[in-house]
């Protein structure tokens, strides 16, 4: 019993401490619930990639188009000499390629435009042209694919 009696007065003596230093004697309210939401983050929009103007050709996988070893690559993949073209690969003047100081590395995949249905569309940059060339694609073709020419103005886009 003296032990409740001394509970009871050791509260009488610290309340009215505690009721300045908190401002309040009953415990604080619990916090509210809140509802939970989860974050949706909005896709930022794409810049479009830049395009370059350039001129294109086609090459054949021979010697006197090539070098020494037509059915290597600059980067050292083997062309299927029996359908070259299936590979859709293309080569690039030095200037545009990264090792030279331009954008574009091989094994990157380049978008072309302006040339015909035929050839337009996705390549692999595979293959180096000399250095004399400047601003050009040379699309790899076989020799029976039949296909010749030259195009001025035609967009070449890094994918």
């Amino acid at each position: 019993m003296v032990k409740n009696q001394t509970y009871g007065l050791l509260l009488l003596i610290i309340l009215p401490f505690l009721k300045e230093i908190t401002g309040s004697t009953t415990p604080a309210p619990a916090m509210p619930v809140l509802e939970h939401r989860p974050m949706v983050a909005k896709a930022m929009p794409q810049p479009e990639p830049e395009s370059i103007a350039v001129d294109a050709s086609v090459y054949f996988p021979v010697e006197e188009q090539t070098d020494e070893d037509p059915l290597v690559t600059a980067d050292g993949s083997r062309i299927n000499e029996h359908n070259p073209r299936g590979h859709r690969w293309l080569a690039l003047s030095r200037n545009l390629l990264s090792r030279w100081g331009g954008q574009i590395a091989y094994g990157d995949s380049v978008k072309v435009e302006g040339i015909s249905p035929q050839l337009d569309g996705v390549y692999v940059v595979r293959d180096a042209m000399h250095r004399r060339i400047k601003n050009r694609v040379d699309i790899l073709v076989g020799p029976n694919d039949e296909i010749m020419g030259y195009w001025e103005d035609v967009k070449l886009t890094k994918l």
